[in-house]
């Protein structure tokens, strides 16, 4: 069996704000953030295809604006908003918003569309938390955690700590004065996601999920070859496109026109944006789309991950896309969908799969394409794309 590395979609939202990868991690990169994120709403779709519903995940969804081209604007003056941390959001095109010195750490709103997120900025400029910072002390979050909190240290100049909760994870900073903490994700100058190397040696702080059968109890290191169906290990594959041809996926849109495949998880709020942003090209006759279902999310969502992926691998290939867009996956899954899942999940495996989306697929020179998240330009990653 081989145990994969999973966390949680990105917590930082507003996906014009490049702060890291647009994916819902199913891998231990540094790009994975290990924290609990906050739902947010997919904006409707074109009318030619019925919107992908949010998905109603209980700590994993990832936001939905399109990428904005927008120059940044400074809504209040005062503060210095040209940190180096704060470029690169403002570059992505998102307007600023000072609000202020609070307990020794600067507070900026960054908005883009109808999202925003609050970042709480360091005094050396070269880090933010992105989160909302509770009305709680330092001293008072481990008091009521107890057992369940474990130090991490100072980090970029702020005290650390991860709070277990059951099988949740959650890490909190804490301000300069010791007066607020933040649960969220820390993020560097480069956009790396800090938070990711700070519970890197806290077991259990980025789940596991098992593919194939497994006896009760039995653990093997992540290490080890990825499993089939039956149980038997998945030799490397020959590409990432061979792979996906053999996958069970749903497909929409005319054979003859290019064609990329997508490794999805129902529930991965990244999925639904790259659906609905896919979906006026596949309309078009410009795209011949393979959807590929995955389950990596189900320790943040209470298997609801498996039971919509199932829900879609019961459907036949040409209504699984369409019944994933509705929300259409209450219907009692098939028998044959378990076994299709976990096909598709040593596939993923095999490809080392980082997370959803991942878009695959080949190029007219022969080689082949693959973006892990949801990539700025869609339009462009198609064009390259050959059919077949």
């Amino acid at each position: 069996m081989r145990r994969i590395l999973l966390t949680t979609c990105a917590l930082v939202g507003l996906p014009a704000i490049s702060m890291a990868q647009t994916l819902c991690p199913a891998s231990a990169g540094p790009d994975a953030p290990p924290t609990l994120a906050l739902p947010a709403p997919v904006s409707a779709a074109p009318q030619a295809w019925p919107t992908a519903p949010t998905p109603a995940v209980q700590r994993a969804a990832a936001p939905a604006a399109a990428p904005s081209a927008a120059p940044a604007t400074v809504a209040t003056p005062g503060g210095d908003l040209s940190v180096p941390v704060l470029q690169r959001v403002s570059q992505a095109g998102a307007t600023l918003q000072d609000l202020g010195l609070s307990h020794g750490l600067r507070l900026v709103v960054a908005r883009s569309g109808a999202e925003f997120m609050l970042l709480s900025v360091l005094p050396s400029g070269r880090a933010m938390v992105a989160g909302f910072p509770v009305d709680l002390t330092l001293a008072r979050l481990r008091e009521i955690g107890g057992a369940g909190v474990t130090d991490l240290g100072e980090r970029e100049g702020l005290r650390s700590v991860v709070l277990r909760s059951g099988d949740a994870f959650q890490v909190f900073y804490a301000t300069p004065d010791g007066e607020r903490v933040i649960p969220g994700v820390m993020w560097d100058t480069a956009g790396k996601n800090l938070t990711r190397d700070h519970v890197a040696g806290i077991e259990g702080a980025i789940p596991t999920v098992t593919i194939g059968d497994v006896a009760p109890g039995a653990t093997q290191p992540a290490g080890g070859p990825a499993q089939g169906a039956g149980g038997g290990a998945v030799a490397p594959a020959a590409s990432p496109v061979a792979v996906a041809q053999r996958a069970h996926a749903g497909t929409a849109g005319p054979e003859g026109a290019p064609h990329v495949w997508m490794f999805v998880d129902p529930q991965c709020g990244y999925s639904v944006q790259a659906l609905r942003r896919l979906q006026p090209l596949v309309a078009a006759g410009r795209l011949h789309l393979s959807v590929i279902p995955v389950a990596i999310l189900d320790h943040h969502n209470a298997g609801r991950s498996t039971a919509d992926a199932l829900a879609m691998l019961s459907r036949s290939e040409e209504a699984m896309i369409a019944a994933w867009s509705r929300g259409d996956l209450r219907a009692p899954p098939a028998p044959e969908a378990a076994a299709r899942l976990r096909e598709n999940g040593a596939a993923a495996a095999s490809i080392g799969l980082r997370g959803t989306p991942t878009l695959v697929w080949r190029r007219a020179d022969g080689t082949e394409g693959r973006t892990d998240g949801l990539p700025n330009n869609l339009e462009a990653l198609v064009a390259t794309a050959t059919g077949g």
